[in-house]
Parts: structure tokens; sequence; C-alpha cells
């Protein structure tokens, strides 16, 4: 009799965890597509990390005393450090600098260049981590997403490539190097549980941006009180869906999806923003772009095959 409930448990079980990945998913996939727009909208008229410091360390005081108040332990010393690192690098460094890009590139442009994470995971790996080689069809894809790139940054790719535009470009470069960094990184470090890591990594990344804002950038602490409405709304809602769900939503993909599938949402996200972009923000969608966009999503996915290819083959 009990051996007869194991397939139905077994079922069940698969159809939960096939629930929670696609409702992760879709998190990801929707949610983190427009937080590019909503980080327009919070810093129009507010100083771009001073927000995003507001935005990250909000959202790790109300995570970790949920977490702790939930059964997860109390972190060591060695694993708040390790998350903390992951934190700087991937919030400080990529998210406080994807906010200051913004400023100066449109949302949708913004998440393309952002799309590219994959060839900077790739590179970064083959020279400094894994030291494998990339299969030829992965490099193809390394290729083809250079390609749509200089077609996108070229004269009449998006609305004006000037000297400001060409400053956002390079930190959202740079920006990808450390999500990089930090994405390949976490694999060797001693982590905390999936949300108390999550929680560490926005107190922290969220702290060093506040400290950094308060010395570069002429706000003081209590700025956030003089922030017009559509800034605070835009706030609220990147610190619910952007950070609390979103990446909780991508901390348990890591975990627990195959790499290819998390990858996927390198596609969605720039699709999902610039049609967000267009739609709330004006943002022009010429057909360069457009196109630029189709061989940088096909590079990525070429890459995102190659990765499989080569696991297959070990």
């Amino acid at each position: 009799m009990a051996f007869s409930v194991l397939p139905q448990l077994s079922s069940r079980i698969s159809g939960n965890f096939r629930t929670k990945l696609i409702l992760n998913l879709i998190s990801v996939y929707i949610l983190w597509g427009s937080t590019y727009l909503f980080i327009h909208f919070m810093t129009e008229n507010m100083p771009p990390l001073y927000m995003a410091g507001c935005r990250l360390l909000t959202a790790g005081l109300i995570l970790y005393p949920y977490a702790r108040l939930t059964g997860h332990s109390r972190p060591t010393r060695q694993q708040w450090y390790s998350a903390g690192l992951i934190g700087v690098l991937l919030l400080s460094v990529a998210n406080g600098g994807m906010t200051m890009a913004i400023q100066y590139v449109p949302t949708g442009v913004a998440a393309l260049l952002a799309g590219m994470l994959p060839l900077f995971i790739m590179v970064l790996n083959w020279l400094s981590f894994s030291k494998v080689k990339p299969t030829k069809l992965a490099l193809a894809g390394l290729i083809v997403g250079m390609i749509g790139i200089g077609l996108l940054v070229k004269p009449g790719g998006f609305q004006a490539t000037s000297t400001e535009s060409w400053l956002g470009i390079v930190i959202i470069m740079f920006c990808n190097l450390s999500w990089a960094t930090g994405t390949l990184l976490s694999g060797h470090m001693k982590l905390p549980t999936q949300i108390i890591s999550s929680a560490v990594q926005m107190l922290v990344g969220g702290g060093v941006l506040l400290v950094v804002s308060l010395l570069v950038e002429p706000v003081s602490l209590f700025s956030i009180s003089h922030a017009p409405d559509k800034a605070i709304g835009a706030l609220i809602y990147l610190i619910i869906f952007g950070s609390l769900i979103g990446f909780s939503s991508f901390a348990w993909l890591a975990r627990n999806a195959p790499p290819q599938l998390l990858s996927t949402y390198a596609y969605v996200n720039p699709v999902v923003a610039m049609l967000l972009g267009w739609a709330f923000a004006g943002e022009a969608l010429t057909g360069q772009s457009l196109l630029s966009a189709l061989i940088i999503v096909a590079g990525v996915l070429l890459i995102s095959l190659g990765k499989k290819k080569q696991k297959a083959a070990v």
C-alpha cells in the first residue's frame, strides 16, 4: 500500500517544483525586464546612487529579519564576508552602475547591452576560472553578439550616440564584467542559505552604495523626503518587485534551475524593457535598433547552446 503512494507523491513533488520553477522564471522575465523603466522613473529627478542605495538597503532590512524569524540561521563571519563580497560585485558595482548608466542611454538599449552578460561569463570563465575553451558554437555566438552591439551603437542604432551615451555604454560593459565576476565567484565561496545570502548581499551592497552616494552626490541621509511622488512610487515598486521578489527568484533559480534555462532571462529582459520604454518613456524603436536586438539575442542564444553542447561532451 505504501509503495502504491510513492509514484503519486513523486509526481506531486515534481509538479510543485515545476510550478515553482515557472513562477520564478516569469518573475525574472517580467519583473527584471520592467526594472529598467522604473529605474528611469526613480532617478529622473533624484541622484542615481542615492536612490539605488535606498532601494537595496531597504529591501535588505526587510528580508533579513524575515529570514531570521522564519528559522534561517544567522550567517557566520565567513558567510557574511562571502555574501557581502558578492553583494558589492552584483549590487554596489553592477546594479549601482546600471542605475547611473540609465541616465545616459535609453532603458531598452541598457537592457540589450546588459543582455550580453552570458558573453562576459563565457569569456571570463575561459580566461580566469575553468580555463576551458568555449565550443565553436559559443565562439560564433560571441562574434554574432559583438556584431549586434556594433550595429546598436553606430549612428542610427538608437536616438543619439553622443559622448554621454558612450559613457553609459562603457559603464554597462563594466557592470557586466562585475556581475559575471560575482556570478562565477559565488560558486567558489561558502555562502549561507539562499534567502539569508540575498539579504546580506542587499544590506552590504546597498550600504556601500549609500556611503558612496553621501561622499560624491549632493545628498544627505534624509534627501528621500524631498523626492517627488513618481520617484517614491518607482522606488517602492523596485524594492518589492525588483529586489525582494525578482532578486530572490533569480537566487532560487541559480541554485535549482539548469544554467541554460536560467540564462534565457537574458533574451527576454531586453524585449520587455524595449517595449516598456517605447510604450511609457517615449523611447524610439528604429529598424536598426530592432535588427541589432535580434542579432544580440541570437548571439546570446548561440552562446547558451554552445555551453549545453560543451557540458554534454564532458
